[in-house]
C-alpha cells in the first residue's frame, strides 16, 4: 500500500506506483511518474516531466527535474529519466535536459549519489556509478557504468568518464577520463590502470596484464597518443577491454586525460 503523508503535495496528473512512501512536505509535480516502491523522504521536490524507477530511495531535500541552469533554456518541454534501485542522498540536485542537448537527463540503475552531488542538464549517467559528496557533473557529461567520482570533484561540460574509471577526490576533469584508470588532480592527470579496482571486480589476470601494458604505452613509453594507439593495436590483441580503451581514445572530441 502506498503511503502519502498528509503534508505532502502530490499534484493531479502525477502517477504513483504501488507500495510507494511519500514523506512529509514533499512536492510532486503533475508530470512526475514514480514506479513501485519508490521512497521519497521529507522536503524533496520532484518537478517537470520526470520518471523515477522502482525501489529508488530519494532522501530529504533532494531536487529532481527542475529547470536547467542554462541561459539558453526557454522553457521547452524536456525530461528527466532515473532508473531503478538508486540511492539519491540529501541535497542532491538533478536537472532536466535542454532541447539543444537532446532533451533528456538520464541516470541508470543501482547508482549511489551521495549528499550534495549535482547532475546537470543532458547528462547521461550509466549504472553502478558512485558520485561521492558534492561531486559535480556539468552539462552534457557522459559517465559510463561503474565509474567512481570522488568527493568535491568537477567534470567539465561535454566530457566523458569511461567505464570503471576512478576519479579521485577534489579533481577537476577537463578532458575525457579513460576507462579502468585512476584520474586525480587539478587539472586531472591519469596515473595508470586501477589494478586494485579491477581485481576487486573479478577481471582475469590476463586482462589486467594487457591493460597494464596498454597504459604503459600511453603514459610511459615516450610516444605521442597516436603512436601509442598504433602500438597498442599492433601488440595487444584479443582483449575487448583494450579495444574499448582504444575506441574511447580515438572517438574523443575533447582529448583524453593522460
Amino acid at each position: 500500500m502506498t503511503f502519502i503523508h498528509q503534508t505532502a503535495i502530490v499534484s493531479d496528473g502525477s502517477e504513483i506506483g504501488e507500495d510507494c512512501n511519500i514523506g512529509p512536505f514533499v512536492t510532486i509535480g503533475p508530470n512526475a511518474r514514480l514506479a513501485d516502491r519508490v521512497r521519497i523522504e521529507s522536503h524533496a521536490v520532484i518537478d517537470g516531466d520526470t520518471e523515477i524507477g522502482a525501489d529508488t530511495h530519494v532522501f530529504p531535500f533532494v531536487s529532481i527535474g527542475m529547470a536547467p541552469q542554462d541561459t539558453k533554456y526557454a522553457g521547452e518541454p524536456t525530461r528527466t529519466v532515473i532508473g531503478a534501485n538508486n540511492q539519491i542522498r540529501e541535497f542532491v540536485t538533478i536537472h532536466r535536459g535542454t532541447e539543444g542537448g537532446g532533451g533528456v537527463t538520464r541516470i541508470g540503475n543501482d547508482n549511489l549519489l551521495m549528499a550534495q552531488a549535482h547532475v546537470a542538464h543532458d547528462c547521461q549517467v550509466g549504472s553502478g556509478v558512485i558520485m561521492a559528496n558534492a561531486a559535480t557533473l556539468a552539462g552534457h557529461v557522459e559517465v559510463a557504468d561503474r565509474a567512481n567520482i570522488g568527493a568535491y570533484s568537477g567534470v567539465h561540460q561535454f566530457c566523458r568518464v569511461g567505464l570503471e574509471a576512478f576519479v579521485g577526490g577534489y579533481s577537476v576533469v577537463v578532458k575525457d577520463a579513460p576507462p579502468f584508470a585512476i584520474i586525480q588532480g587539478n587539472h586531472a592527470k591519469c596515473y595508470g590502470l586501477n589494478r586494485v579496482g579491477m581485481k576487486r571486480r573479478g577481471y582475469p589476470p590476463d586482462t589486467i596484464d594487457k591493460l597494464r601494458r596498454a597504459y604503459h604505452l600511453l603514459l610511459s613509453a615516450k610516444l605521442n597518443t597516436s603512436q601509442a594507439v598504433e602500438r597498442i593495436r599492433e601488440e595487444i590483441t584479443g582483449c575487448k577491454e583494450v579495444d574499448l580503451l582504444v575506441d574511447f581514445i580515438t572517438s574523443s572530441k575533447r582529448g583524453v586525460v593522460l
